[in-house]
């Protein structure tokens, strides 16, 4: 079993930045896929973006050029840094823990909130 727990959630005026972490438990996270998710009230959780054991990344169209996930293996934390955050960004963002037939795991989420 793997425990992701995120941190770095918060309220942040339009335009600013917040970087989220989350730690994952175990000895496994180096071979991991590991994603960002969202999910705003009335909407369905959607993938903000993900980083694989090689370090490839893949992103939403609607977060490209503003937010970088990136990952620290002998930390076991994955990182997400937000920058120029808009209000359409306001969630509760979910860490994401596959590997092969491992998974997936998901984290406690963590509140984002951008004030107009």
């Amino acid at each position: 079993q793997v425990q992701l727990v995120e941190s770095g959630g918060g309220l942040v005026q339009a335009g600013g930045s917040l970087r989220l972490s989350c730690v994952a438990s175990g000895s496994t996270f180096r071979f991991a896929v590991m994603g960002w998710y969202r999910q705003a009230p009335g909407k369905q959780r959607e993938l903000v973006a993900a980083i694989s054991s090689g370090t490839s990344t893949n992103y939403a169209d609607s977060v490209k050029g503003r937010f970088t996930v990136s990952r620290d293996n002998a930390k076991n934390t994955v990182y997400l840094q937000m920058n120029s955050l808009k209000p359409e960004d306001t969630a509760v963002y979910y860490c994401n823990f596959r590997s092969g037939m491992v998974g997936p795991y998901w984290g406690q989420g963590t509140q984002v909130t951008v004030s107009s």
